[in-house]
């Protein structure tokens, strides 16, 4: 997994730190950028001792969005087909993370605006520095929220609080994001990366295959009623007691000693 242009990815204790990394630019996405991300996701989820990802941004900003100088339209020219570029770049990158069978967590270290807000929120667990702004931006140059915002806001914070962030575009700061259970922690800018990092690395020690199954369930939660979700719960939890890491967790709490979980 070596690093490209665009995004760096290095291997840590368990998990990998991916970075977005078009700084000049406030990480605002490009197709190449796109493609870089992916690809890094993949690999994480396709190596075994890789069992959590942490993502975040480098210089002062998360993600400012889509990169506008690539949708420069003053020369003239039709308009492009922001639908195509949905399915293509946006919405396949949303799908992997929330389907990915292995925790993601963010560190939103500066300003996200826009797609880079939403593709923030999509991660399984969300920490913003003190500094950081969450910015639904699309309202101010006449588009709808996308990368699945109004799906994601609505349920993250209800509908009035929805509709106004994303009809007025207002900065909203990380510790009323996190009041609002918009994320899950607001932190010191000077501790952001060491909690994070701490956080990815807890994960990277849990029960890999019980913590996929608890992310699925709760995103179909929003979707299934109560006598659905409870047989979605007993599927699940058939899974997770034929694991070699249930049978550790028990025989662990039996032995009164930590659990060595291997993510089988």
């Amino acid at each position: 997994m070596a690093d490209t242009e665009t995004v760096l990815a290095h291997r840590r204790d368990g998990y990998l730190l991916v970075t977005l990394n078009r700084p000049d630019r406030l990480n605002a996405f490009n197709e190449d950028m796109h493609h870089a991300l992916r690809g890094h996701l993949t690999d994480a989820e396709e190596t075994a001792d890789i069992r959590a990802v942490l993502l975040t941004g480098a210089g002062r900003a998360f993600c400012a969005g889509q990169d506008l100088s690539d949708r420069d339209m003053r020369a003239g020219g039709p308009a492009p087909d922001l639908g195509v570029t949905l399915d293509t770049l946006y919405n396949p990158l949303v799908r992997q993370i929330r389907s990915m069978n292995k925790p993601v967590v963010c560190a939103v270290n500066g300003v996200a605006a826009g797609a880079g807000a939403n593709i923030a929120l999509c991660c399984d667990i969300v920490l913003a520095a003190q500094s950081a702004r969450f910015i639904q931006a699309f309202s101010k140059i006449g588009l709808v929220p996308d990368s699945g915002g109004t799906w994601l806001l609505p349920r993250l914070i209800g509908e009035a609080r929805a509709k106004a962030l994303a009809m007025t575009g207002a900065p909203l700061d990380a510790e009323t994001a996190a009041s609002w259970g918009l994320i899950w922690k607001c932190v010191p800018d000077s501790e952001l990366m060491m909690e994070a990092g701490n956080l990815a690395g807890q994960l990277a020690a849990g029960a890999t295959r019980g913590l996929a199954l608890t992310k699925q369930l709760i995103q179909q939660a929003a979707g299934q009623p109560l006598d659905q979700h409870l047989d979605s719960e007993r599927d699940a939890q058939r899974q997770a007691g034929r694991t070699a890491d249930y049978k550790e967790g028990v025989t662990s709490f039996l032995e009164k000693r930590p659990a060595r979980f291997s993510g089988s």
